[in-house]
């Protein structure tokens, strides 16, 4: 109940202030396109990889800690109904009886009353705290918060969600290039060996060359397993991400190895302000501060009296044995319902704190510091997305330049190996030759395999610093149909489970 006029105590909630966002520092790339993203809500589909993209939709049906967020959600619904409810009468109880008593006919002043009588009663009681100071006001300005929050949570984990499963998706498909190039290395360096020992059993040249032919083809092929059991790890993850077992992931990625997701070469990320609409950790942690104000109000309050209004309403009837000149009255239960037995009571009440206003004071102190903890968090969580952006930004460029020259580097290398091949078995170069470029050509090419995931990679991590990823749970529910009706079956839920969905939320 809201008395107008009546005083809310408290801080009214103002947004932190934070340094303005202006310029990103690599604003002069011809490669960063400054206008603003409109839709980053599928972000992943600019690999143009339809395995990804099935793999984000599984992750965002079944993966586990996403649920959990959602049901965290419903958790936060039922604490705002919870403050809600404070608005009506605090304190109400409906009580009823039935007592029978029998006085003993020694005792004494006796004379004339009923000795043995049954009384039965039915009342209604309800005490009612005046929000006066604005305390149940600010408890429901604060669950509103934290339920807005609770979304923001929500949405936080489905960025990095979606992230994680396209940054493990590249990671699988860069260690299975690898291993791909490897197994050619492996091919390249065997024909090699062959060359040698051919040359030694005609007596050209020494066991030295077989010996150091064979040393590097062992090597390359020691690099296998421990991509093997990389890539495994890889899918492990992938699978938790997915709520799935291992066991289902062969389907989806399929059994042959597929290309690294290929990055466009420009970006659009418009500005950093930006950052403050999209990134739902940002929002996360500017509800918390709203939340938090709030708080400080609702201690605050008890600073000052409390006014409560109480009463009782009931039925109250009673036979006996001396009742209206020893006659013996009738039913209770027929008188019950009779205006003579209606009884009640009402009145206000004051109460003040007085003896505890140092405690209550530091309790304000402690919600206080609590507040200023929020707003630091805030300013530092605009900073972080600043500097992640920034750093992701940076990152994504130079790869994109150290692919272009490994790219050449590698072209130079296999034409190498041809050429000291040809030299070696006319017997114008040395064994030492070749070994120098078969290593180097195997090298290159392993880099170029973990720059080219790297650039994706970098990618994903500008997709993910622009908070981009969470729009798709737009129109569709928090938590799934099966976990609802499994709540449903276990507690009474009433609608708080079907309050519009993850698009259109009464609450939000």
């Amino acid at each position: 109940m809201t008395f107008y006029g009546c005083i809310t105590v408290g801080p009214d909630y103002i947004k932190p202030s934070v340094p303005p966002l202006t310029q990103w520092l690599e604003k002069d790339d011809s490669r960063l396109q400054s206008k603003a993203a409109d839709d980053n809500s599928q972000w992943w589909k600019n690999f143009n990889d339809p395995v990804l993209d099935l793999l984000i939709e599984k992750a965002y049906q079944q993966n586990l800690s996403l649920r959990m967020a959602g049901i965290r959600i419903m958790e936060s619904r039922a604490r705002l109904h919870i403050a809600l409810g404070n608005r009506f009468p605090q304190k109400q109880q409906v009580t009823g009886g039935y007592t029978y008593a029998n006085a003993s006919e020694n005792s004494a002043n006796t004379m004339g009353i009923d000795l043995s009588y049954g009384e039965v009663n039915l009342g209604f009681d309800a005490a009612w705290e005046l929000d006066f100071w604005g305390k149940f006001r600010r408890a429901v300005e604060s669950d509103v918060a934290a339920l807005k929050a609770s979304v923001a949570g929500y949405d936080d984990v489905l960025v990095t969600l979606t992230a994680e499963v396209a940054r493990v998706y590249v990671q699988i498909r860069t260690f299975e290039q690898r291993m791909a190039i490897a197994r050619e290395n492996v091919t390249t360096q065997e024909r090699s060996l062959n060359i040698a020992t051919v040359r030694f059993n005609a007596g050209e040249v020494t066991e030295l060359d077989v010996m150091q032919a064979r040393t590097l083809l062992k090597n390359t092929q020691a690099l296998i397993p421990r991509l093997e059991s990389n890539l495994r790890r890889s899918k492990n993850a992938l699978c938790i991400l997915l709520g799935t077992l291992p066991d289902d992931l062969l389907d989806l990625l399929g059994n042959t190895a597929s290309s690294i997701p290929a990055a466009p070469a420009t970006v659009a990320v418009g500005i950093p302000a930006d950052l403050l609409r999209r990134r739902p950790d940002i929002r996360h942690a500017e509800l918390q501060v709203a939340a938090q104000s709030a708080l400080v109000g609702i201690e605050k309050a008890d600073l000052y009296p409390h006014f409560s209004l109480f009463g009782s309403i009931g039925l109250s009837s009673t036979n006996g044995e001396n009742t209206n000149a020893g006659g013996f009255k009738g039913s209770h239960l027929d008188d019950l319902f009779h205006a003579d037995s209606i009884q009640f009571f009402v009145g206000p009440t004051l109460s003040w704190d007085i003896l505890n206003y140092g405690r209550i004071k530091n309790r304000v102190r402690v919600q206080d510091a609590r507040l200023q903890q929020q707003i630091v968090n805030y300013q530092h969580t605009v900073l972080s997305a600043v500097r992640e952006t920034e750093d992701a930004l940076v990152s994504f460029f130079k790869s994109q330049e150290a692919e272009t020259l490994m790219a050449e580097s590698v072209r130079a290398a296999k034409r190498s190996v041809e050429i000291s091949q040809t030299q070696y078995r006319e017997g114008i170069e040395g064994y030492q030759r070749v070994l120098d470029t078969l290593r180097f050509q195997s090298e290159q090419e392993d880099s170029l395999s973990n720059i080219k995931g790297s650039v994706a990679l970098n990618l994903i991590a500008i997709y993910k610093a622009l908070g981009g990823g969470w729009e798709i749970r737009k129109g569709r529910e928090f938590i799934p149909e099966k976990t609802k009706e499994v709540m449903r079956y276990r507690t009474n839920w009433g609608e708080l489970l079907d309050i519009g969905n993850a698009g259109k939320s009464n609450s939000e």
